[in-house]
């Protein structure tokens, strides 16, 4: 493995694991936009915004782009997220230049009324569908719960309101603001020559003028309220409870994700004991969210409906024990077994690695080779884990929970 680097003249920076064993190779345009980085005005703009990229050019149209993406056999897609915004594929080595030059035609795309006015449509619908899928509905309303005023409360979706109103210009505004090279990162992984894909990219993105898109990464502890819904059609109580935590640059960030797998993994936690393995409740996990500045704990739990303060009682017992009980060697040794082996797998092809890469550049504006994260998940002690939990306590805690109608 080789880790290279250039810095483009107007800010934008190509980083890159360049590794000649590999049988294929991935690139992406790693945006530092989301949701947080939104009004309530254009709340959802970022999310909406990824799918306009793909809508074309004023030189390709979209059925242009899906059939350059299927010429290079690509396997191509899209996310937003609440701090980021990635445009990403894989190809075999040779094709990679190739979709790289057609990535940077498209981070410069038409966002054409008539598209617009089309994908409002489709950016409704969805809205309307995640609402019909609890387990997401409710994460997304705990968020907002725990978070707010802080931005990383806002929906990555936005709200029947704020797209119904939102306009064209609107989102050209904020393309133009968040959208510039100083504010993205191009990362690329696999079997490539370097200089080759700078060339093209130099050749793509050099005219991009850099922009003011700063943004306030100021820590919030969570408000530790209390929400609940009924909505029809539900047959079970789904619940999300939030704790705050360390944030993405903080290097006890490998001790939070260990202790939600202890206390939250979807087999052989705490949580998987005492609530699923006894029938209490269908599901129940723990995720960390280590974010810009700020960090959270998230857990979701589904149970039936004359179980969801039950459920809650053995929670916050689950929670207290963690102080009393202490956390063993042995479930510190299986929780690390299965973040390495997660880690691992997920890093044997340029596709995780680009993520990895990508995402330690936008928070740390550093490269980190597989190796070392490993070693710093190893060196995570217990007295790591009991200085996280007391200077983060678990309680209390947000919650929400959305239950059927009586």
């Amino acid at each position: 493995m080789e880790f290279k680097y250039k810095k483009l003249a107007n800010g934008l920076d190509i980083i890159a694991e360049v590794n000649k064993d590999a049988q294929s190779a991935a690139a992406g345009f790693f945006v530092k936009t989301g949701s947080r980085d939104e009004t309530q005005q254009i709340s959802g703009v970022s999310h909406f915004l990824e799918h306009m990229l793909f809508k074309g050019t004023d030189h390709l149209s979209t059925h242009d782009v899906n059939r350059r993406f299927d010429e290079l056999g690509a396997i191509y897609n899209a996310q937003t997220g609440e701090e980021n915004t990635i445009y990403y594929s894989a190809t075999l080595p040779a094709q990679l230049y190739e979709a790289a030059k057609l990535w940077c035609q498209l981070m410069r795309p038409a966002l054409r009324d008539d598209d617009f006015n089309m994908e409002k449509n489709v950016i409704l619908e969805e809205i309307a569908m995640y609402k019909d899928i609890p387990d997401f509905d409710v994460i997304d309303k705990c968020r907002r719960l725990h978070f707010s005023p802080h931005p990383c409360g806002n929906s990555v979706l936005g709200n029947n309101e704020s797209i119904g109103q939102m306009s064209a210009e609107q989102m050209r505004e904020y393309f133009n603001r968040r959208y510039a090279p100083n504010n993205i990162t191009v990362a690329a992984a696999g079997n490539f020559d370097f200089e080759k894909i700078c060339d093209f990219l130099q050749a793509g993105c050099a005219d991009w003028l850099p922009k003011q898109a700063d943004r306030k990464t100021e820590y919030f502890a969570g408000t530790a309220k209390k929400g609940q819904e009924k909505k029809k059609n539900l047959t079970c109580r789904h619940i999300c409870l939030a704790s705050p935590t360390v944030s993405y640059q903080d290097e006890r960030a490998y001790a939070a994700i260990l202790l939600a797998k202890i206390i939250g993994d979807e087999t052989g936690s705490r949580f998987f004991w005492r609530l699923v393995d006894t029938a209490i409740a269908e599901t129940a996990t723990m995720h960390c969210e280590a974010m810009d500045g700020v960090g959270a704990f998230f857990s979701y739990i589904r149970t039936a409906e004359e179980n969801g303060s039950k459920v809650l009682q053995i929670v916050e017992d689950i929670f207290k024990s963690l102080y009393k009980e202490k956390i063993s060697d042995d479930e510190l040794r299986k929780a690390k077994n299965k973040v390495l082996s997660a880690i691992t797998i997920k890093n044997e092809i340029p596709m995780g690695r680009l993520i990895e890469i990508g995402f330690n550049w936008l928070y740390l504006k550093e490269y980190r080779p597989i190796e070392d994260e490993i070693q710093r998940i190893k060196k995570v002690t217990l007295d790591d884990l009991t200085a996280l939990m007391q200077e983060f306590p678990l309680t209390p805690f947000t919650q929400f929970s959305l239950g059927p109608e009586n």
